[in-house]
């Protein structure tokens, strides 16, 4: 059989072609780019649920006047509820994203990511919607159950693309996040100043146009031959942890995974508060804020990762990677002006390198038909540490600015943020030492056989061996 023939970009897929690689890029994108535009609102949104319209509303002209305690005390009050909310999403997150990646080893990914933008789409209609901070919890229950999107979209690329070309694909993947991060917030940040319910429509609007999307063109990617049947003990987050620990390497990357995204939490759990209270931001200037991360992150990951990981390779760029987010945490905590952040976020876009040189190496070496669990497994880990971390994160940061606190440090989350980064790099190092060194992928496991329709069709890894 002929070896695939080089492509330098995008990467090349096995077997839908380069459009397929698009479709998912763009899907995600627009995904992105809704969930964002609703950022620089929340603490506003969360605000006024509280303590009422009018009351936010006198806060906020006082500020224009020059008294600015009111309204930092509303939103510091705020932002240990933005967490509470955060937590409820990811409890439903690790509980389901497991079954979700099982559901797309056996039915496919294309389903799956339909059935979770469609309830996204409705999740922010009850956001928008919402007059109590309850009916924000039932828009995060349904959204914790049905997100998907990521996971299924790495399997996805998994899918069509060949192992040595997944850290540049991956990469792209994080620049359509990194883009989605340059429109989503700057819109958001301007309907913000309106009305802050406002973002959370358009980002009902951009879900609805990104299920069009994917319903009318979007493709399958996992052939009939590489799916494998649902297996209820692999697919819960113990039973998954429990399969992948007898692989020793993947258990310590999970668990450098799961450190890192601890401290990652600190920017979605507390950034657009840390901004409104220690710069005095409005929705606007978070808009822009993020977006300017969103610019770096694009930059970094659409055009660097791919070069970087072919000049360095996976491994040291994925130490690298660790060691950006260590000092562009310690940095964020340091930063006492506004100007300052803006100074950071260039070299903190370097920290975008991590995950998609990671993934290369933990895909590189899983069979085709464990894709799926495998990035389920990942979205579980990622969202056990999202339990803890925003909890964490915001009564933190409530702590150090209230007015009980022993010293005013609106940085003090971002310090903790540092230090779990620089802990994770332990188990990280742990696993690269003993993972084996040739990435080469294994085929399916034996026993695990395919499902009855691609048996009757004629399709199984055996019969595609001999065609091969």
């Amino acid at each position: 059989m002929a070896a695939p023939a080089a492509s330098p970009s995008p990467p090349g897929s096995r077997r839908l072609g380069k459009n397929a690689f698009f479709f998912i890029i763009v899907t995600v994108f627009i995904d992105m780019m809704g969930f964002a535009v609703i950022m620089p609102s929340m603490p506003e949104l969360m605000a006024e649920l509280l303590n009422g319209k009018d009351a936010l509303l006198g806060a906020k002209a006082l500020a224009e006047a020059g008294n600015k305690l009111p309204i930092e005390s509303m939103l510091s009050d705020a932002s240990p509820w933005g967490g509470y909310i955060t937590v409820v999403y990811a409890i439903m997150n690790f509980l389901v994203a497991p079954i979700l990646g099982g559901l797309s080893d056996r039915f496919g990914r294309r389903p799956i990511l339909l059935i979770s933008i469609g309830t996204l789409a409705i999740d922010f209609v009850i956001m928008g919607l919402a007059h109590s901070v309850w009916l924000l919890f039932l828009g995060r229950v349904m959204s914790g159950i049905s997100g998907a999107t990521h996971s299924t979209a790495a399997a996805y690329i998994a899918d069509v693309t060949e192992p040595h070309q997944r850290g540049q694909a991956y990469g792209m993947l994080g620049a359509a996040f990194g883009l989605g991060f340059i429109l989503g917030p700057a819109i958001g940040g301007f309907l913000g100043q309106f009305d802050p319910r406002f973002p959370f429509f358009a980002s009902a609007a951009l879900a609805s146009i990104n299920f069009c999307y994917g319903l009318f063109v979007l493709p399958e990617s996992l052939e009939k031959e590489h799916r494998r049947k649902f297996d209820w003990k692999r697919a819960n987050a113990f039973g998954t942890f429990a399969h992948l620990i007898k692989v020793p390497y993947l258990a310590w990357f999970m668990l450098a995974l799961g450190l890192f995204n601890f401290a990652h939490w600190v920017y979605p759990a507390t950034f657009a508060y840390f901004g409104a209270v220690r710069y005095g931001w409005d929705p606007g200037m978070l808009g822009w804020s993020l977006a300017a991360v969103g610019v770096g992150s694009a930059v970094v990951q659409g055009g660097l990762v791919g070069p970087i990981i072919k000049r360095f390779g996976a491994t040291n760029t994925t130490v690298f990677g660790f060691l950006v987010c260590v000092v562009t945490f310690a940095a964020y905590a340091a930063a006492t002006q506004g100007w300052m952040v803006y100074l950071i976020i260039p070299f903190g876009a370097f920290a975008g390198v991590l995950g998609p040189a990671l993934n290369q190496i933990m895909t590189s070496r899983t069979p085709k038909n464990a894709q799926g669990e495998l990035q389920g497994a990942i979205a579980s880990v990622q969202s056990l540490t999202n339990i803890f971390s925003p909890l964490m994160m915001t009564q933190t940061f409530h702590y150090f600015t209230s007015a009980n606190a022993p010293v005013y440090f609106p940085g003090a989350a971002f310090t903790v943020a540092s230090v779990f980064c620089a802990i994770s790099l332990l188990p990280l190092m742990r696993g690269l030492s003993i993972a084996p060194k040739v990435e080469e992928q294994p085929s399916d496991p034996p026993g695990e056989s395919v499902p009855e329709e691609a048996v009757e069709a004629g399709v199984t890894p055996e019969a595609s061996a001999q065609t091969a």
